[in-house]
């Protein structure tokens, strides 16, 4: 569920910065990460600190709480689709 956990994140991280009009490194820049950091984020390569939480949040001008938000569902969704897709495969 862990990994469901990073990538539903991550898709999340990416729709809010794409949605405010960010490319990848400026936003790094606002959020004072490293790229090729953020890029693994969004991917779900990456289980943040808070403190690097608090620092996306910020960035995107939003709390932590709405950063969140459906972030368990779509890891649910995720852990389903990928149970449904290894149930075919062992058939």
């Amino acid at each position: 569920m862990q990994d469901q956990l990073l990538l539903a994140l991550g898709r999340r991280v990416r729709q809010l910065r794409e949605k405010k009009g960010y490319s990848q490194e400026a936003f790094a820049d606002a959020a004072g990460l490293h790229r090729t950091f953020m890029g693994s984020v969004e991917r779900g390569e990456r289980n943040l600190s808070f403190s690097n939480l608090h620092r996306i949040a910020q960035a995107l001008e939003i709390t932590l709480s709405r950063l969140l938000v459906g972030v368990e569902a779509k890891a649910e969704e995720l852990r389903k689709k990928s149970q449904g897709s290894s149930d075919v495969r062992s058939k």
